[in-house]
């Protein structure tokens, strides 16, 4: 079972998104063991033993930065891939990237392309 159905369907923790299922629009990133991991294909015998955060554990409160900047440049309009975005740019900030650095890393999707607005957020990072 993918890591994505047991976070979602036995864990309740709705926050990780089901987009493309094949690892390539990055609405379902996770962070394991601090690195980006996209759970729809993570097997959840390959987590085993490891520390997955979701969303939902970014922050109780949205104090994360990555969260406040989101919040400030209204960064979402559906909001689906957005969860994924921020997990994507956290373990970036995670690794001491900012800025640019964290721009030109992400490779999640936004069908919305709120792609200015997602780059506008990282700006201040």
């Amino acid at each position: 079972m993918p890591l994505l159905w047991v976070l979602r369907d036995v864990l309740n923790l709705t926050g990780t998104k089901y987009g493309c299922g094949i690892e390539v629009c990055g609405a379902c990133t996770v962070m394991m063991d601090g690195q980006p991991e996209k759970s729809c294909d993570v097997d959840i015998s390959s987590a085993a033993g490891k520390r997955v955060v979701t969303i939902e554990g970014l922050s109780q409160d949205r104090s994360h930065p990555a969260q406040k900047a989101w919040i400030q440049h209204q960064v979402p309009q559906c909001g689906y891939c957005q969860s994924g975005m921020l997990m994507a740019t956290a373990c970036a900030m995670k690794d001491g990237h900012h800025g640019n650095e964290i721009a030109s890393e992400l490779s999640n999707i936004c069908v919305c392309g709120t792609y200015p607005r997602i780059k506008t957020a990282v700006q201040g990072l």
